[in-house]
Parts: C-alpha cells; sequence; structure tokens
C-alpha cells in the first residue's frame, strides 16, 4: 500500500531526552495528510501483550509540552527480545510470532520504530519475517549508530556531563582535589570525550584510547607543577582496567552493565599520587530532563522525514543526519556500522590541541 492511512510508533531500548518530540512529529505530519497514529507501549512488549497495550495518538494528545518532555510517554523496554525471551525456569523462548501477530491485529499499515543499534537489530527482523513495512528514527546517548551524525538523546546526555564537570570544578578547588567523573556510552566514549572538552577536563579516558595510570599521574602533577591545586578526569563506563578487564555490575535477572570503573580509576590515581580523589558516577541522570534544544530539533526533523518515507512508500529506512541535512539510509547500513570514536578524529585533535591528556 503506497499511501497507509493507520501507521503505528513504538520507543524501544533505553530511553532518552528527545523521544517525545520524535512522537509528537510523527503525529503532527501524520495529521497533515489524514493519518491515524497508534502508539505501541513498552516497546516489543506492548506488541506481546494481549490485548496489544496501545492508544491513538492525535494532536490534542501531543501539544507543544512534549517538546520539553524528558522520557517517553509510551514507555520503552531493553529487555524481553521476542526472538530469545527469558522464562521463568531460565530458559529463552522464540516469541517472535507472537509480537507479529500483535503488529497484525492493530491493523497497522507501517511502523515507524525509534531505538538503538540493538532495538532496531531486533524490529528489522520482525519486519522481514512478518512483512512489517518499517521505517526508524535512530535514538542512542551513545551515539554510535553508524550512518548518521546525530542520534536523539546524545546532545542532553553530553549537556548533562558537562554541568556535572561545572559542578565538580569549584569543589575540587575548593579542597584540592582530583574528581572523577564517570559517564554512560556503553561500548563508546563519544559522551566523554564530548563533554570532556566542553567541560574543560584535564584527563578523559574512552575505550578506544588505551591508557596507563603512569601517564595519567604524570598529567596530574604536570598540574601540580603549574600551581593548579586541582584536576578534573572523565572517564568512559566501557574503559577497562590496566589488565584489559571490563568493570561491570550485577542486576537483577542475572544480566551485567558496565559501572565502576570511576571507583578504580579513583583509586589508582590516588595511589599513584597520592592527591585525595573523589569519584561521581552519572548514571542515569543522563537519561532523563529536559531536551537540549539540539535533541528537539532533531528528534522533530527525523518524525517528519519518517512519515515522508512511508508517503513515499520507501521502508527499511532509518533517518539520519549527514552534511546539514536530513537523508535516510538502509536499515541493515546503519547498525552494521557502529560508530565508535575515532582515535584520529577531530575531536580527539581537538582535545590534544587542549592540552587534554588520554593517559595514552
Amino acid at each position: 500500500m503506497m499511501n497507509p492511512r493507520r501507521i503505528g510508533i513504538l520507543t524501544s531500548g533505553g530511553d532518552c531526552a528527545g523521544l517525545n518530540a520524535a512522537i509528537r512529529a510523527v503525529v503532527s505530519r501524520a495529521g497533515q495528510l489524514g493519518w491515524q497514529v497508534v502508539g505501541i507501549a513498552n516497546g516489543t512488549a506492548g506488541l506481546l501483550a494481549r490485548p496489544v497495550e496501545s492508544r491513538i495518538l492525535d494532536r490534542s494528545s501531543t501539544d507543544s509540552s512534549m517538546l520539553r518532555q524528558g522520557g517517553t510517554v509510551l514507555g520503552t523496554t531493553n529487555k524481553g527480545d521476542p526472538f530469545a525471551f527469558p522464562m521463568p525456569d531460565g530458559g529463552v523462548l522464540d516469541r517472535s510470532d507472537e509480537a507479529i501477530e500483535g503488529f497484525r491485529e492493530l491493523g497497522l499499515d507501517a511502523l515507524i520504530g525509534v531505538g538503538g543499534d540493538g532495538s532496531l537489530r531486533i524490529l528489522a527482523e520482525l519486519a522481514r519475517l512478518g512483512g512489517i513495512k518499517l521505517v526508524a528514527i535512530p535514538k542512542t546517548i551513545d551515539n554510535d549508530l553508524g550512518l548518521t551524525e546525530v542520534s536523539i538523546g546524545h546532545e542532553t546526555a553530553v549537556a548533562t556531563a558537562t554541568m556535572a564537570l561545572d559542578h565538580l570544578q569549584p569543589t575540587a578547588a575548593s579542597h584540592s582535589r582530583v574528581m572523577v567523573l564517570e559517564v554512560m556510552g556503553r561500548d563508546a566514549g563519544h559522551i566523554a570525550l564530548a563533554a570532556g572538552i566542553a567541560g574543560g577536563a584535564d584527563v578523559i579516558l574512552v575505550p578506544e584510547i588505551p591508557y596507563r595510570i603512569e601517564r595519567v599521574a604524570e598529567k596530574i602533577e604536570s598540574l601540580r607543577t603549574a600551581g593548579r591545586n586541582f584536576a578534573l578526569v572523565i572517564v568512559a563506563e566501557s574503559v577497562a582496567t590496566e589488565a584489559g578487564e571490563a568493570v561491570t555490575m550485577s542486576r537483577s535477572g542475572g544480566t551485567s552493565t558496565f559501572g565502576g570503573i570511576g571507583h578504580y580509576i579513583g583509586a589508582r590515581i590516588g595511589e599513584a599520587t597520592g592527591a585525595e580523589t573523589r569519584v561521581t558516577v552519572l548514571g542515569h541522570v543522563q537519561r532523563g530532563g529536559t531536551p537540549e534544544p539540539r535533541d528537539r530539533v532533531m528528534a522533530s526533523a527525523f518524525g517528519v522525514h519518517a512519515v515522508d518515507l512511508i508517503a513515499a512508500g520507501r521502508y527499511d529506512r532509518m533517518v539520519a543526519w549527514r552534511n546539514r541535512e536530513v537523508v535516510d539510509v538502509p536499515i541493515a547500513d546503519a547498525i552494521a556500522g557502529y560508530q565508535a570514536v575515532d582515535p584520529q578524529g577531530p575531536l580527539v585533535r581537538t582535545a590534544r590541541g587542549l592540552g587534554i591528556a588520554f593517559g595514552d
């Protein structure tokens, strides 16, 4: 069907700022075309529920106040992969047929999925198996999705981490301390790199650039020699120990996530320099809060373009931002093209030019 009149939208994976702006944009543009939009609750979990968890979205329920709201009014999940759904006995069950049937029960002509690489991989496979006409919108605070320069949520996460450095600097100077800030980013160091530059960090540690504590200590000692009584260190959560071991935390349900490298780095800096260190783990504060203007603008542009792709009958595409314009790329290429920090890239060169150390 080239002109679907009833489209679905869901948000999947970890939440972030700007999701509601994308939902609002989809509803607004679809309304101009005379289409109906169905919001699916809690990502793929909503498709597995019976009855399917959903509601009609219209302009009266998606006014401009949504631009200012963090999180997602539809809810989301980063658990319960329908292809390997965890069962009470510890096993997994393929429930993908149920998710596809849930889509069909809603009578939808097309689906817009807002997610990161993991979520979009699941949605793309559901679309392939179920003949679902899918368009994707990229969102991830990690900004590691390929083929797009910007993903929804990254800018606000960077702003939050930058604000944390702004708040840590005066207390660091007041007490002559080394402040270590651990930030999210999963396997990539984009948040740490951008916030470290914006927030005036002295040391940035990212997983893409190997470090040695003695090199970090040298940087801190050089600051002391120059008359500085404090230092700011920002570290991405997926940075490993010097032995190359990932630092993780156990979660309920037997899963684990990155977390704790900040305390390791703080302790090692203290041992190497004798400095008094304090560690702040920013955690999920980076996911919430009022979206920054750029996240609102990008989400709005992505939402409008996603609807226009459906109107043009162009599916299995992800909207993207490249060269100062909205474009679209194959979903398969986007999720295959992981985007880590380039150790030779412009932001790393900028940081080095500012005298920021990477511990290498």
